[in-house]
């Protein structure tokens, strides 16, 4: 049975007590993923923590959060381990697609108060890089990310986003609602063609040559 969704006040309580554990082991850590882009002003989530360490620390890690109680769990991927706090998933990732955990990743997400813990908190950027990379055919959650970029797009340098996720088909998608949307800067589509007429010649409002108020039917 899959565990319950937990609230973000039970997030927050995980985030505080893995986040200390962490800070006494010694191990450096970058708080990512939908948390990060809370504390940055990002709506709250009750999805999962997500960390990164350096490939070398994530042992270590997943021993700290174990020493404070927490469930560990090494998963088949490859990419990351995990840590159970009661229904509060943590992943512990330290090989994401399209980032390195490096230095210059750590210098880039700088230190932020985070419920009284300082810590490094990733960029949205990278953020939205590594989950835009990271979608396949069988995992496509753009709403989250339509979400976060309502709250959050004057943080996100679009042209160097679309840059970075150009070889995903999936990250275009995102990138055409978010167009659509007015969120990227791009001017949509129907305020390109004064009166509402797109390229193809059909009002954008759905209104059809004959006027009758039907929408367009795709061929």
């Amino acid at each position: 049975m899959s565990p319950r969704e937990p609230t973000f006040e039970e997030i927050q309580g995980t985030l505080k007590r893995s986040a200390a554990a962490l800070k006494a082991a010694e191990v450096e850590f970058i708080l990512a993923g939908g948390v990060a882009c809370w504390a940055r002003g990002g709506p709250s989530t009750t999805h999962d923590i997500d960390y990164m360490v350096r490939p070398a620390d994530a042992e270590a890690a997943l021993d700290a959060l174990e020493g404070a109680g927490l469930r560990g769990e090494h998963p088949p991927e490859e990419w990351l381990v995990k840590a159970w706090d009661g229904d509060v998933l943590i992943d512990v990732i330290f090989a994401p697609i399209g980032l390195v955990i490096d230095d210059d990743l750590f210098e880039r997400s700088g230190m932020l108060d985070v419920l009284g813990v300082s810590m490094h908190v990733m960029q949205v950027e990278d953020v939205f890089t590594a989950k835009l990379l990271a979608m396949h055919e069988h995992y496509l959650a753009l709403e989250p990310l339509i979400d976060i970029a309502r709250s959050v797009r004057e943080q996100i340098d679009w042209p160097s986003l679309r840059a970075r996720t150009e070889e995903s088909p999936y990250a275009r998608a995102f990138f055409a609602i978010a167009d659509g949307l007015g969120l990227s800067g791009k001017t949509p589509e129907s305020e390109r063609h004064p009166g509402g007429l797109a390229p193809e010649g059909r009002r954008a409002t759905g209104t059809n040559a004959a006027g009758s108020g039907a929408t367009p039917t795709s061929s």
